[in-house]
């Protein structure tokens, strides 16, 4: 087989696929969209832009004790967590029990530990019922490159906001050519008491909103700086360019990054 060549495993039940291309293994959701790549020689790295831009939650909030994920995918971002964030414990809600499968058999995703638990469940009626459980709750729901309507309504929102503790931070992964995007994100706003900026990732197909519960409305460049040199010296992110990207897309003034923006553009 040539390894140009897109090959597809015996994976199709139920629309869960992977696909092998130059030593990248991706998986898809119904249809031809990747929803989680791992690169087969460095599987602990992370892809994807948007996975690393998703991380980008660091920045804010460099310690977080309870993570909370909407989506496995392949696993790749709970992964990362595990493996360089011994402190935090991670908890994965994925509506798919053979999306788990495809993880655990083709994503190197770990067994389940006092750190790591995976619950199959819907995400939005998960989230609900979780009031102050997390301090970090990341979105990453998809089918074929399209959100569930249930993971972008009000009331998700609300429940999001209510199920982090306070000085949360939410990551939302959503595609940046996404029509109701300014529609999402201003329900984010209104959820979050207009604490909000936007991040796009490196490749500029997906966009990352970041919602605070009860941050400070501004933050010191001086600081973030600070924090990414730190960060820097554990994970092998783009801080530095993460920092160039909310300069891009969010209010500030030269000292400090204000927390809030609809930016869709």
């Amino acid at each position: 087989m040539s390894s140009k060549a897109k090959s597809w495993f015996a994976r199709r039940s139920a629309s869960v696929e992977v696909s092998e291309e130059d030593g990248v293994r991706s998986l898809h959701l119904g249809g031809d969209a990747i929803q989680s790549s791992i690169r087969l020689d460095r599987p602990d790295e992370l892809a994807l832009d948007y996975t690393r831009a998703m991380m980008a939650f660091l920045l804010f909030l460099p310690q977080p004790r309870e993570a909370l994920m909407i989506g496995l995918g392949g696993g790749s971002i709970a992964r990362y967590i595990h493996q360089r964030m011994p402190e935090t414990r991670t908890t994965v809600v994925e509506i798919n029990a053979r999306v788990l499968a495809a993880a655990r058999s083709m994503f190197h995703f770990p067994a389940e530990d006092a750190r790591l638990r995976v619950e199959i469940a819907d995400g939005a009626d998960y989230v609900a019922a979780r009031a102050e459980s997390a301090d970090v709750l990341l979105v990453d729901g998809f089918d074929d490159g399209t959100q569930p309507p249930a993971l972008c309504t009000q009331a998700f929102y609300d429940a999001a906001h209510a199920a982090l503790r306070p000085g949360g931070v939410m990551s939302v992964n959503f595609m940046a050519e996404e029509k109701r995007l300014d529609a999402y994100l201003q329900r984010i706003e209104h959820s979050f008491d207009d604490r909000v900026i936007c991040l796009k990732a490196a490749d500029r197909v997906n966009l990352i909103a970041f919602a605070f519960k009860r941050h400070p409305r501004e933050l010191s460049w001086a600081e973030l700086k600070k924090r990414a040199r730190l960060l820097k010296q554990i994970h092998d992110l783009p801080f530095e360019d993460f920092i160039t990207g909310l300069k891009e897309l969010n209010p500030h003034t030269r000292a400090k990054l204000k927390l809030h923006s609809a930016a869709a553009g």
